[in-house]
């Protein structure tokens, strides 16, 4: 009797070993934690530790006994390591970029999540490239890359799928993918996507039918890829401008989620031919368009955008590519069903719905349903294999903005707003079920990471772990 409890209790240990969180949103991409944790909890109630960290965005990369995050910390960016246990820093060590790149006012140059196997951490910064290390701080390898045309700065994560580090940079002008040698840094293959435009969507591996499919959303178009060669397998129309959510899938398809200004179709925003535009703005008549040339607008408040090189002069080129990708802008959630190739947008898209969307905030997938946060505390929940409203745009009652992604564990939905509040859903009733408001008291732009029943969540300056 005492060998069976003996052995009872190893398997246990060891099946909790065995639950990780390598990545952003975890296991596979798609939210999914383990254990049981708390519905209710606060510094007061149910907190197992808090510390102090540098300023990030990127959330949670556990792995054994250990997490890792970035940050910036005295004008360095900065990996570290904590421990799990007590939320004790293990050792950090800095990257060796010669300049920070810029970012958005609310944003951070450390956004991008860690990914890790188990044997190695990788670390993706845009104002260097991507580093690799061990879980004791030792570089195995390191890969520098251009800072990306952006003026928001970098967010998109690293994945490692097939042995490869994945980077997706879709930026203003030049952007790539990459595969990356896993073990030494060296490049595997790259793909050109200079026809893509910024986005800062995390890249997806979609496992179905014994297929593995890399899964990247851009502006305009979501696109699979062999993860083998790179090569493209299909693609989708339907996209916004700017993909800032991040797919999953479940129940057999895959869920794609996309909005930007001006792709609704009640609030389109439209701009002239440029011959037209020129005529009456182009004050010097040289051909070449200056911000102080735009008369205020939505058009204007998006110059950055338009001026693709950051040179401060908007071509004709450019003008017209950006009203192209107004003219052809779709906010939508979408579901994909598997197979197929070249455009399957009429053939493999099987349900929409283009009402209530997230902006940054990505969609969870859990219990045959698909749920989504829009600003101002709206939920909403579909029917996955269908796309029929379950419930849409009911109010939480926890305002502002959520550029937090939603994660799930126990039939629960756990979705965090900027201004800290932790809104924890019934993921298992049809209609909307709030079980809990958490309000941590400070502002959050990361996503939380559950396993075996603890939530670990970064604020603006901490990391907390709540547990029963």
């Amino acid at each position: 009797m005492k060998y069976l409890s003996s052995l009872f209790l190893i398997l246990i240990s060891t099946g909790l070993a065995d639950t990780n969180w390598p990545q952003f949103r975890g296991e596979g991409g798609l939210g999914i934690g383990s254990g049981s944790p708390p519905v209710e909890f606060s510094a007061e109630k149910n907190m197992k530790w808090q510390v102090e960290v540098p300023q990030g965005h990127s959330s949670p990369c556990v792995w054994s006994d250990k997490i890792a995050l970035t940050g910036l910390a005295e004008g360095k960016l900065v990996t570290f390591c904590l421990n799990k246990a007590d939320g004790r820093e293990l050792w950090r060590v800095a990257a060796p970029a010669e300049k920070i790149e810029g970012a958005h006012r609310i944003g951070s140059p450390a956004t991008p999540t860690c990914c890790t196997d188990g044997e190695r951490l990788i670390a993706y910064f845009g104002s260097y490239g991507v580093l690799a290390y061990d879980w004791s701080g030792k570089e195995l390898w390191k890969k520098p890359l251009p800072a990306p045309v952006v003026e928001f700065g970098t967010s998109a994560s690293p994945i490692l799928a097939d042995g490869k580090v994945i980077i997706v940079a879709d930026q203003d002008v030049g952007s790539y993918m990459i595969a990356l040698d896993a073990k030494t840094g060296a490049e595997v293959w790259r793909v050109d996507r200079s026809e893509f435009r910024r986005g800062f969507s995390t890249p997806l591996v979609w496992l179905h039918d014994g297929v593995e499919e890399l899964i990247v959303c851009g502006s305009l178009w979501s696109r699979s890829y062999d993860l083998k060669d790179g090569k493209q397998r299909w693609s989708v129309r339907g996209m916004a401008r700017v993909s800032n959510a991040s797919p999953v899938a479940a129940d057999g398809v895959l869920l794609v989620s996309s909005w930007n200004v001006g792709g609704d179709e009640d609030d389109r925003v439209l701009m002239e031919p440029h011959e037209t535009f020129a005529a009456a703005n182009d004050a010097d008549k040289n051909g070449l368009l200056t911000l102080e040339e735009f008369p205020k607008g939505k058009i204007k408040d998006r110059y950055s955008q338009i001026d693709a090189d950051k040179d401060g002069k908007v071509t004709k080129a450019e003008y017209e590519t950006m009203r192209g990708m107004f003219a052809d802008a779709v906010n939508q959630l979408f579901a994909i069903k598997p197979g197929g190739s070249g455009d399957i947008t009429d053939t493999h898209v099987v349900w929409q719905q283009n009402k209530h969307l997230p902006y940054v905030s990505s969609p969870i997938a859990t219990n045959g349903r698909v749920f989504t946060m829009k600003s101002g505390g709206l939920a909403s929940a579909y029917d996955a294999k269908s796309g029929s409203p379950l419930y849409q745009a009911e109010r939480v009652d926890a305002s502002g903005d959520y550029y937090a992604s939603a994660v799930s564990a126990d039939d629960r939905i756990y979705i965090t707003s900027q201004r800290g509040t932790v809104v924890v859903l019934d993921a298992t009733s049809d209609t909307l079920k709030v079980l809990a408001r958490n309000d941590l008291k400070a502002s959050v732009f990361a996503s939380p990471a559950i396993v075996d029943g603890v939530i670990y969540l970064r604020t603006d300056k901490q990391v907390m772990a709540f547990g029963k």
